[in-house]
């Protein structure tokens, strides 16, 4: 069985072994490989950072699957952790409420500060209905989130696990490092 593995740095790509040709770096890279690889989903503009990097990753390690692509399904969980957790949206919605006699504050921005809302739109978009959840560690530790994959994968409605590590502290400074596990 082929196993389906990706890693995302500011510096590149590599899905399931093979680096991927990509000419630019840091944020400017999420949005090339959504040009280059999805394209057809106009809410990433409109997404903050880490959705950005979630929904890019997933789509490349989605389409490496070959699975079909956006039916229901009951039988695939979204587990996503990191330890950044949505701090850039969280800055960013704490300077819309800064200044007293200017404060605006953003719903646009707001509905970013929950780190889950990226585990929220993988699963929308892939009409995923199993488990989702973003945990929150110190730090990367494969051994815990294996241990969290193999609770889900507990449940027998749950037949795949989309998930990993996902983190985002600035434009300079994220890394996604996902894989599909199955039962």
């Amino acid at each position: 069985m082929m196993n389906y593995e990706l890693e995302i740095t500011p510096t590149g790509v590599t899905l399931c072994g093979k680096v991927l040709d990509i000419e630019s770096q840091g944020a400017v890279m999420l949005k090339e490989l959504y040009l280059r690889y999805v394209g057809d989903y106009p809410k990433f503009y409109k997404m903050d950072p880490l959705c950005r990097l979630g929904l890019v990753a997933t789509e490349l390690l989605l389409q490496a699957e070959g699975e079909e692509r956006f039916a229901e399904r009951f039988d695939r969980a979204v587990l996503l952790v990191g330890s950044s957790a949505s701090v850039v949206s969280d800055e960013a919605f704490r300077q819309t409420i800064a200044d007293p006699a200017a404060c605006y504050p953003s719903p646009s921005v707001f509905v970013y500060t929950l780190p889950n809302i990226v585990a929220g739109e993988v699963a929308m978009r892939n009409h995923y209905h199993g488990e989702t959840a973003y945990y929150v560690l110190p730090s990367k530790d494969w051994g815990r989130i294996r241990q969290l994959v193999d609770n889900v994968l507990t449940d027998p409605a749950i037949h795949s696990v989309l998930g990993g590590w996902i983190d985002y502290t600035d434009n300079e400074t994220f890394e996604a490092n996902l894989k599909i596990w199955k039962n």
